[in-house]
C-alpha cells in the first residue's frame, strides 16, 4: 500500500500549496490527498495543484469534502450540496485522483424532530445520484466513518447498512483507524466491509476525544487495525493517509509531518503493508 498525507497539515499550519506539495515529497510520501474546495480556489491555484504535483510525481489520490448540507431539512440546501458535491467529482477526474472522501452530516435536532429513518433516505438517495456521476468519471466516493454520536455514519454497523442501501459499486467506505477506536469498533469488525472500502486514514488520539495526532502520541493500538486492513486484500494502489490538523504549534509543523511519516511508515512496514 501507498503511504500519503492530507495536504490540510500544510493548510491549516498557514504553508502556501507549493511549500506543501514539495515538502510532502521530500519527506518522502508516495502521494497525497488535496484539502481544496472548488468552489474557493480560482483557476490559478487550481493549475498550481496540478503543475506542483507533477513537477514533484506525486500523485493525488483523494480530495476530502465535508458536505454535511445533503441531509439538511431545506431541499434547496440539499440542491446545493450535491451540485457541490458533482463539481469535487469534476474536479478529482480533473487532478486524475481516485476518489472523493465525503464526510456526511449529522442527524438534526437530536432526533426528536425530523424522523431519523428520513435523513438516512436523504442521504441513500442523494449518494445514489453522486455514485451513478462518480462511475461515470471511473472515480469513487469514500465515505468518512465519524465518531460522534449524532452522526449519520458512526459505527461499522451503520457504514455497512448504508453501503447496502445506496448499492452503488462506486460508494464505499473510508476507513480511519482514530475514528474506528472512539467509536469503540474492535479491528475485527472490519472484516465486515471487505469488498468496500475505498480508502484509509490514520491518525493518533487519547482514546477519548478527535485527535488527530502523529501516531504514536496517542492511546492507538494499531497492529490489530493494520492487521485487519492487510487481510481485506486491497490494492497496492490503495493507500493509507496520514491525517494531521490543527497542529498544536504550526510553528513546528515540519517536524509533526516527519514525525507522523517515519511512526507511520514503520507501523505499515511491521504489518507487512510496505516494503
Amino acid at each position: 500500500m501507498r503511504l500519503g498525507l492530507i495536504n490540510s497539515a500544510w493548510v491549516q499550519a498557514g504553508r502556501g500549496t507549493a511549500f506543501g506539495v514539495r515538502k510532502t515529497k521530500e519527506i518522502g510520501f508516495d502521494c497525497i490527498d488535496v484539502f481544496a474546495d472548488p468552489l474557493d480556489i480560482d483557476a490559478r491555484e487550481r493549475r498550481l495543484i496540478r503543475d506542483e504535483c507533477a513537477r514533484a510525481d506525486l500523485p493525488i489520490v483523494s480530495l476530502p469534502c465535508v458536505a454535511a448540507g445533503l441531509i439538511d431539512f431545506n431541499p434547496s440546501v440539499q440542491r446545493f450540496h450535491v451540485d457541490r458535491v458533482r463539481d469535487y467529482l469534476d474536479f478529482a477526474y480533473e487532478l486524475e485522483a481516485r476518489n472523493v472522501l465525503l464526510v456526511l452530516g449529522e442527524y438534526i435536532w437530536q432526533q426528536e424532530v425530523i424522523p431519523p429513518a428520513e435523513q438516512w433516505a436523504t442521504g441513500v438517495r442523494h449518494l445514489q445520484t453522486l455514485g451513478d456521476h462518480a462511475a461515470s468519471l471511473g472515480l469513487e466516493i469514500a465515505l468518512e466513518l465519524e465518531p460522534f454520536k449524532l452522526s449519520l455514519l458512526n459505527d461499522v454497523a451503520s457504514m455497512s447498512r448504508f453501503l447496502i442501501d445506496v448499492d452503488r459499486p462506486s460508494v464505499k467506505a473510508n476507513l480511519d483507524i482514530s475514528h474506528l477506536v472512539l467509536s469503540h469498533q474492535p479491528a475485527p469488525l472490519i472484516e465486515t466491509l471487505r469488498g468496500r472500502v475505498a480508502h484509509v486514514h490514520i491518525s493518533d488520539c487519547d482514546g477519548k476525544v478527535h485527535g488527530d495526532l502523529p501516531p504514536g502520541r496517542g492511546v492507538v493500538d494499531f497492529a490489530p487495525y493494520l492487521g485487519a486492513i492487510r487481510g481485506l486484500g486491497l490494492d497496492d494502489d490503495a493507500t493509507v493517509s496520514i491525517e494531521l490538523e490543527y497542529s498544536p504549534d504550526p510553528e513546528r509543523i515540519v517536524e509533526w509531518v516527519e514525525e507522523a511519516y517515519t511512526t507511520t511508515a514503520d507501523l505499515m512496514r511491521a504489518a507487512g503493508l510496505r516494503s
